[in-house]
């Protein structure tokens, strides 16, 4: 499809998203956090309310359009534009032709080469999945002790008093594995169950995490074991 193709097609952004509730649902919203089909529509918000597991949520959960900020018709013009590359396409050249700034359009090449390529990686983990998150971001040098530095000059600092960059990750029982790169104040009960919800299936799944209270509402919508490390 060409770009001329899409402006026709999607000319705003109820057009894209209808488009995209067709391919994804076919008429029939389905929670992509429980999976339930108890749903009720919010036209005006273009978003959806599960009245099983009673969360919010919109056609692109799950998909490269996530939490973006630009248009849809951005993004379906971009994946046309990385389609039609015969001899690839650089993240300027994608930049410009969508009047993005160099970061965002190297980003959304990315992210379309990985939903083409990694197909894998959009299906949920199952079975025994095993939950944790660690910190990065290498020690201070030495004689930074006292000094304003990473960790703040304090070698002592570890685990989640640090100031590193947290990632949690997720692996599946002799299976797949999926790591994320997320903020420290994400690691709440809240967001940790919306990473589950994201990347685990809720009904044939469970996960095993360690006693942080941060895993705490996993328990709500599916079964969940702790380990002692004690």
């Amino acid at each position: 499809m060409n770009i001329i193709r899409i402006y026709e097609l999607f000319p705003k952004e109820a057009d894209c998203i209808a488009h995209l509730e067709h391919v994804r649902w076919h008429g029939k919203p389905i929670c992509p956090y429980c999976k339930s089909d108890r749903t009720t529509s919010r036209p005006a918000e273009y978003r959806h309310h599960c009245n099983a597991c009673n969360t919010t949520f919109s056609v692109t959960v799950g998909t490269i359009f996530h939490q973006t900020h630009l248009d849809l018709q951005k993004w379906l013009l971009a994946v046309s534009i990385v389609l039609n590359a015969k001899k690839g396409l650089s993240a300027r050249q994608l930049a410009r032709d969508l009047e993005v700034n160099k970061s965002t359009g190297w980003r959304m090449g990315m992210q379309i080469r990985k939903a083409m390529a990694e197909r894998e990686q959009r299906e949920l983990l199952s079975g025994v999945v095993q939950m944790d998150e660690t910190f990065i971001g290498g020690k201070p040098r030495k004689g930074n002790a006292g000094s304003s530095g990473q960790d703040g000059g304090n070698k002592s600092r570890r685990g989640r008093g640090t100031t590193k960059t947290p990632i949690v990750g997720m692996l599946e029982h002799g299976g797949r594995v999926r790591t994320m790169i997320v903020k420290k104040n994400d690691l709440t009960a809240k967001k940790l169950a919306t990473l589950v919800r994201q990347h685990v299936d809720v009904e044939n799944a469970i996960p095993h995490t360690d006693e942080y209270k941060g895993y705490a509402h996993i328990k709500t919508f599916m079964e969940h074991r702790i380990v002692n490390h004690a």
